[in-house]
């Protein structure tokens, strides 16, 4: 009798937050005080291999239960499927957790679940990379046109994107592509950095990261705004004396403003030369962003972290309504739902910016932008991935950067593991950091 196959046998998840509010780290003008967070989640199986699956999404503190908690309801999709089968068609579990009518009823396809879609999903093709023994550009990126395409579901996007179209730029990527594979482990992939410009950052702050920024060979910084324009003026006033002409400035209003004062805001720093306005309003306003678009040319308009699904993305691009595409690689569906975006800004030749930052999002998005790279859009030119100097060490495979760039990963996976003295420090609220913490709190009310 056969060996019965490989299964999972277990989706464990850990509500993990990281106290970062208490330095102003990752503050801007709609979120004065993020705790970075990750909803994680690890797939076991009893394979002889030993390989697991890590994926996660990303959240800013309360509310991290909740995004776990609906972690925890896709359990039932997951649990006894053969390892075999789901590593070669990942396609067929995004499938059916999307499929899933009662608890699509909660979106569809956006918000909570979703974003448990997507942490699921990533885990499913970290686990097939590691078996695979390929970092996932790698793998991604010498699949089989006709299977990446399988991987994609084209409900609602074939007014904008068919099957074939999506074949013919997936077969057209791999023109060139061992010489783009030689210069991307040799150089890397653009980055800018996020990091000089947060906003509760005062203005020595801002200009010795600005300076450490461009001696680190970045071309491009970004400054968070929106709060106050008069304080907005005076910092993007510090931030161009420090990083001179030559460098790229952009902007990031986090969705504070309404359409006509997106128009006026941004009008006002136009003298600071701003690259891109980056999520000038509502992530759901398609039209809105198309007004300002118009309005404040030749100054870009970028967004994407927020929006919630392929379809929105679609919209945007048929709108006319972004000069920059910037995909998050944890609040859509996953991975299968970022291949079809990726097709999409490709059919309507925008280029993409990825959002990072946060707890892990540079690990995870630095492997969908060197996969455009090598086989969807083909090159480098106005592409960027954000980098922010936060958190990277909790991470078992990091992030690297040299000169202003991202090195491909070499490990196995979707570099979504983390350290397990990490996971066990501060997952919330008994990890040993939130404890002690929560013993400090206690012991100074007392004194009190």
């Amino acid at each position: 009798m056969s060996p019965s196959p490989a299964r999972i046998t277990a989706v464990d998840t850990y509500d993990i937050r990281f106290p970062t509010s208490r330095e102003l780290d990752g503050s801007d003008a709609m979120n004065p005080d993020p705790d970075y967070s990750a909803a994680y989640v690890v797939l076991r199986t009893d394979a002889a291999d030993g390989h697991e699956g890590h994926g996660f999404t990303f959240t800013i503190g309360r509310g991290n239960e909740v995004q776990v908690a609906a972690i925890e309801a896709l359990r039932g999709h997951v649990v006894g499927r053969p390892v075999d089968e789901l590593c070669a068609d990942p396609g067929t579990l995004n499938r059916d957790l999307i499929g899933d009518s009662q608890l699509r009823w909660l979106g569809p396809e956006k918000g909570v679940m979703h974003m448990a879609i997507g942490a699921v999903v990533n885990a499913v093709w970290d686990l097939a990379a590691r078996r695979a023994g390929k970092p996932l550009w790698q793998l991604l990126a010498g699949a089989e046109p006709e299977w990446l395409v399988r991987q994609i579901d084209f409900r609602y996007l074939t007014d904008a994107l068919t099957p074939e179209e999506a074949l013919t730029i997936l077969r057209r990527g791999r023109e060139g592509a061992e010489e783009r594979t030689a210069r991307l482990l040799e150089r890397g992939y653009p980055a800018y950095t996020t990091s000089p410009g947060w906003l509760g950052y005062d203005d020595a702050k801002l200009t010795r990261l600005a300076t450490q920024a461009v001696a680190d060979g970045f071309r491009q910084i970004k400054l968070k705004v929106g709060a106050d324009l008069d304080d907005d003026i005076r910092r993007c006033r510090v931030a161009r004396a420090v990083v001179g002409p030559d460098v790229r400035m952009a902007i990031d209003a986090n969705q504070r403003w309404d359409v006509d004062e997106a128009i006026r805001w941004t009008k006002a720093l136009t003298e600071f030369d701003p690259y891109w306005i980056e999520e000038p309003t509502s992530p759901d306003d398609i039209l809105g962003h198309a007004a300002i678009r118009r309005a404040v040319a030749p100054v870009k308009v970028a967004t994407g972290e927020h929006a919630h699904n392929r379809i929105v993305f679609k919209q945007l691009l048929q709108a006319g309504a972004i000069d920059v595409l910037q995909l998050d690689a944890a609040r859509v569906g996953g991975v299968n739902e970022n291949l079809a975006i990726l097709l999409l800004a490709a059919k309507f030749g925008v280029p993409v910016c990825p959002h990072a930052g946060g707890v892990g999002l540079c690990e995870l998005v630095q492997h969908l932008a060197m996969f455009d790279y090598l086989a969807v859009s083909g090159t480098t030119d106005d592409r960027v991935v954000e980098y922010v100097d936060h958190l990277h060490d909790h991470f078992l495979d990091p992030v690297r950067i040299r000169d202003g760039h991202y090195l491909a990963p070499t490990a196995p996976g979707f570099s979504a593991a983390m350290r397990p003295e990490s996971i066990a420090r501060y997952t919330f609220p008994d990890g040993t950091f939130w404890a002690a913490d929560r013993d400090d709190t206690n012991k100074k009310g007392q004194a009190a």
